[in-house]
């Protein structure tokens, strides 16, 4: 029975974006956010153990399963949602409002999700509701690069889909717990490693999150991947492959990051980095991993939406995106750049920010099981990371060269937005009982120890003082950077042609072919004695390599030989009751 211990979040975001449209224009900003303070209030009475089932067809669809870890994920989605909603309520188009409220519902649904036909149902509205993000900058750039995003995904659908049914096939269950291996389990695993941008899987995400509208970007760095990490902490933990794929990963967001130009993609880069340390504790598997793993997530969330706020605004007021087109904006927006520091440290794991609570969670699960090439290349991604985006990323916009940038007022509901979610960073940071109270498991993890606050100031210090000394020599280049998306970009060409034009081409052949084909028959059928007449000849001049009579005069006209159609007509009518009637009788 539904109540509210066990209501699915999802039904009330997906309402909310149904009767959006319907409402005035002037209101629909304010209406979504009520859609989710809504939310929030269900979700503070969600019961942990409350489930919600449904028959379906022979099987039983748990559409709502509350337990600690979906509660985590959940809490953090609807804060961002709330967030996000005060950041773009200047925004009066209706595809980006309907969009979002369906991304944060599509997203608590697969949270949620018991079974894996409702996770498959929840995982593509999701994917659809995201591109309508990408797309709804309406751009030349946008749209292709929402082309690319959607064939990805409809890669990675696809895998789920088989994963599932084959799944379903070999137990008879559709319960999403964890999987213990067989080709099932590896398609499932594939889909949930696309979306969580594991290298090599991870092209699509630096390729569209830069295309996307203001407010758009801010959701999408949000939810898919942190979706792909909570369904991989569900189905997957301690599983070692995502250990070391998620160490690697960390490093890997950090090398391309360095090398970009654009500052979302920048940042877009970094969610890959960052979703590596949330990969790695998964793999780790023990409950010190899984709940910094969680942590983790739900800090990076919160700041990595503040830095997306911070370029949006940036984006937004100056019309430029490109390190080599910023600078000298600090009288100008200082307030932008107050904010965007704070995203930045909490980023880089400064102590009193929020990643540095969560972070070192996940470098001190790995100390614990002696991983020790794990905690370095988790600490090597963390000092890259502070030199990007907390060092690198505001000297090139705020400070170096001056380029007279004259930004435009910037709406109040954005300066609004990246106030509170500045001021969750920081109390996260400064009581990480707030986080760690919502935790899958119990926590017994001190961040705020002396030996690991020295250890952090050294490395930031020390990273803060190279950069220091080598900032004059430092520049910017505006150069493209191609990642695994090359493998999809490079033979574009080719595809659309063998894909696209050649398959039109083979369908316009068959078409006229058919066509030449339909003709010959209605004139066969007009007058076949004729024709058969016509044809025997024909073949004889063949046969015989005798040359055909020259076509003027006629030597043969098959009218001579036409009969009425109604009189054909008339014979086949007699056949078809010649045949019934001996059917009939014998």
């Amino acid at each position: 029975m539904m109540s509210m211990s066990n209501f699915p979040l999802a039904i009330i975001y997906v309402l909310g974006a149904a009767l959006l449209p319907l409402l005035p224009r002037r209101v629909r900003a304010a209406f979504g956010l009520l859609v989710s303070i809504a939310a929030f209030i269900f979700l503070v009475n969600l019961e942990t153990g409350a489930s919600l089932t449904f028959p379906f067809l022979n099987y039983e669809l748990m559409v709502c399963r509350v337990d600690r870890l979906s509660l985590a994920f959940g809490y953090v989605f609807v804060i961002m949602g709330f967030l996000g909603g005060i950041y773009g309520y200047h925004v009066k188009d209706t595809l980006q409002q309907v969009a979002s409220l369906l991304y944060v519902g599509s997203s608590l649904g697969v949270v949620f999700a018991g079974d894996l036909f409702t996770l498959l149902f929840f995982w593509e509205i999701m994917t659809i509701s995201s591109l309508f993000l990408i797309w709804a900058r309406r751009t030349r750039d946008a749209r292709r690069a929402g082309f690319r995003y959607l064939l990805v995904h409809a890669f990675g659908g696809s895998a789920l889909m088989a994963g599932v049914l084959l799944h379903l096939q070999q137990t008879g269950s559709l319960l999403f717990t964890h999987f213990d291996g067989g080709v099932a389990s590896y398609l499932i695993l594939l889909a949930f490693t696309l979306n969580a941008a594991v290298p090599p899987l991870n092209g699509w995400l630096p390729d569209s999150y830069p295309e996307g509208t203001v407010t758009g970007s801010v959701f999408l760095s949000a939810f898919t991947t942190k979706v792909a990490v909570y369904a991989l902490a569900r189905g997957f933990a301690g599983l070692e492959l995502l250990m070391w794929s998620g160490a690697i990963m960390a490093v890997y967001g950090v090398v391309f990051a360095f090398l970009a130009n654009d500052g979302r993609r920048l940042l877009s880069y970094h969610i890959i980095s960052q979703v590596g340390y949330m990969v790695c504790g998964v793999g780790i598997g023990t409950e010190v991993g899984v709940n910094g793993a969680t942590a983790h997530a739900f800090a990076h969330i919160l700041y990595k939406g503040l830095l997306f706020m911070g370029m949006g605004t940036v984006l937004y007021a100056t019309g430029h995106n490109k390190l080599t087109e910023l600078g000298g904006l600090f009288k100008k927006m200082w307030l932008t750049l107050i904010f965007f520091m704070v995203g930045a440290f909490s980023i880089s794991g400064v102590p009193l920010f929020s990643g540095f609570v969560s972070k070192s969670m996940v470098v001190y699960a790995a100390e614990m099981e002696h991983f020790g090439a794990v905690v370095l290349l988790l600490n090597l991604a963390s000092i890259g990371t502070f030199l990007s985006i907390g060092l690198k990323l505001p000297y090139f916009t705020w400070f170096s060269t001056d380029r007279n940038l004259k930004p435009e007022p910037v709406p109040p509901g954005m300066y609004i937005g990246m106030g509170l979610t500045s001021l969750i960073c920081i109390a996260i940071g400064v009581y990480p009982a707030l986080l760690y109270n919502l935790l899958p498991f119990e926590v017994h993890y001190q961040p705020y120890t002396a030996s690991h606050l020295v250890e952090t100031m050294q490395l930031l210090i020390f990273t803060g003082l190279a950069f220091w000394l080598v900032i004059k020599q430092l520049h910017v280049a505006d150069t493209i950077t191609l990642d695994t998306d090359w493998f999809y970009r490079r033979p574009s060409r080719l595809a659309f042609k063998v894909f696209s034009i050649w398959v039109c081409q083979l369908f316009e052949a068959v078409e006229e072919l058919s066509i030449r084909f339909a003709r010959y028959l209605v004139k066969v059928g007009a007058n076949p004695a004729g024709y058969s007449v016509e044809a025997v000849k024909n073949a004889g001049h063949i046969l015989l390599r005798t040359e055909k009579p020259a076509p003027e005069p006629p030597t043969f006209s098959p009218d001579r030989y036409r009969i009425p159609l109604g009189f054909m007509v008339l014979v086949v009518l007699l056949v078809l009751i010649v045949i019934l009637t001996w059917d009939f009788l014998f």
